[in-house]
């Protein structure tokens, strides 16, 4: 795609995302929420200089629907999707464009990461019942823009001339938006940017985060473990051994999180759901897989990548504990697809998580880990790894690297030696 077809469809994105907002009070709803944090962002997104996050359209959306009526945002929404699949991927296909989606990638991790923290910490206040809402409401948008991201992240990379690169996600039903910012009463906000992720002060008042579903991506079929933790067929533990049996207290708590999410499916409260599935994630290692035969059995398969996304953002250790628990169970494809998963975060952090795979006898999946980062990140960024500790690193990492290809081995050895490790 040329510079100017490019420009040409970013250009109408903006345009059109100008029409979107025209009807809009700049001082009201979500449209004035994402103004008064981020007013550089929101007029570098309407100048078409940035593509907003899809979750920040969804809000938009809500805020027609409630100005224009549902019928009107139902007809801006199909249009909207079309342009903001082209405008993302011209932008993604920029020069730099891959390197920029993995740069914000790792900074909504570290939003959802901090989120998640403002979570916990609004449990333990008798009078922090706002501050849960709104630390909640930042914990689903990271997350969103963390499954955003990725894909986005995976389409580029999977085709680097352009070619063939898989649209941004579609949008949820206007009806669903339209029942959500509606059935929302008007709430004091306490703190939390919605757009840029950045703590504020300011206490004004607007309407109370909606809740946005997001997409879940395709299900994968079920496979791997039974439900009580026994390898199916030719499964196996570490060096062949036989996982043990699951844990009756983490096969409860598997059981009741998946109940709780049968019941908010059922009732369409798909916010609620993904925050029950971010949770989850930070359970105990050996609940995983345990979740994944329980939600395949209850019909919920869909909810196992999003699942597994939410585990990949975990810190080193729970990444790591959560790969073992997988390739413990006889999980190896889901293994895999974690580790691949997780390569977009910080090379210290991949690091940290290949040593603790190696520690737990995981040479495997350490090697899979540093193979994935080989593939999507430069050579300069796998000598970042091996810095971390050059003795026990090092040689898994070119192995990973050769693994690869014989170009990525000769690619990672140059810059272990440009590095002084090699």
């Amino acid at each position: 795609m040329t510079v100017h077809q490019q420009t040409v469809s970013m250009g109408e994105f903006a345009r059109h995302l100008r029409e979107v907002v025209a009807p809009l009070d700049p001082a009201l709803g979500w449209y004035g929420v994402f103004r008064g944090r981020d007013p550089e962002g929101m007029r570098a997104c309407l100048d078409g200089v940035e593509i907003p996050p899809w979750d920040v359209l969804e809000s938009l959306l809500a805020d027609l629907a409630a100005v224009r009526g549902a019928a009107f945002a139902q007809h801006a929404s199909v249009r909207t999707a079309e342009l903001y699949a082209s405008a993302a991927a011209a932008h993604d296909r920029r020069p730099g464009g891959r390197r920029q989606l993995v740069e914000r990638l790792e900074s909504m991790l570290r939003a959802r990461t901090d989120a998640a923290r403002r979570i916990e910490a609004a449990r333990g206040d008798p009078d922090g019942a706002d501050a849960l809402v709104w630390a909640r409401d930042d914990h689903h948008r990271a997350s969103a823009r963390c499954v955003e991201l990725r894909r986005r992240l995976e389409a580029v990379t999977a085709s680097p001339d352009g070619s063939g690169a898989e649209p941004a996600p579609a949008p949820t039903s206007p009806e669903a938006v339209t029942d959500a910012p509606a059935a929302a009463p008007a709430r004091r906000r306490p703190r939390g940017a919605r757009f840029a992720g950045l703590e504020d002060a300011d206490d004004g008042p607007v309407a109370a985060p909606p809740v946005l579903p997001v997409p879940p991506p395709a299900a994968t079929a079920p496979r791997g473990a039974r439900f009580g933790g026994a390898a199916r067929g030719a499964d196996k533990d570490r060096d062949g051994a036989r996982p043990e049996p699951a844990d009756p207290a983490a096969l409860r708590s598997a059981l009741t999180t998946v109940t709780t999410l049968v019941r908010l499916r059922a009732e369409g409260r798909s916010g609620e759901a993904h925050g029950v599935l971010c949770e989850a994630a930070g359970r105990p290692a050996a609940e995983l897989p345990l979740l994944a035969e329980a939600l395949h059995r209850a019909g919920l398969g869909a909810d196992w990548p999003t699942l597994l996304w939410e585990v990949s953002s975990l810190p080193p250790a729970g990444f790591a504990a959560a790969a073992d628990a997988l390739a413990g169970a006889g999980r190896t494809a889901d293994c895999g697809h974690l580790l691949r998963q997780g390569v977009a975060r910080p090379a210290a952090e991949i690091a940290d998580a290949a040593l603790a795979l190696g520690r737990a006898g995981r040479g495997r999946q350490m090697g899979a880990l540093l193979g994935a980062f080989v593939r999507v990140r430069t050579p300069q960024d796998a000598a970042g790894i091996a810095r971390r500790d050059p003795h026990r690193l090092v040689a898994p990492l070119l192995a990973a690297a050769r693994a690869v290809s014989d170009a990525h081995g000769r690619d990672v050895e140059h810059a272990l030696r440009v590095a002084g490790i090699g």
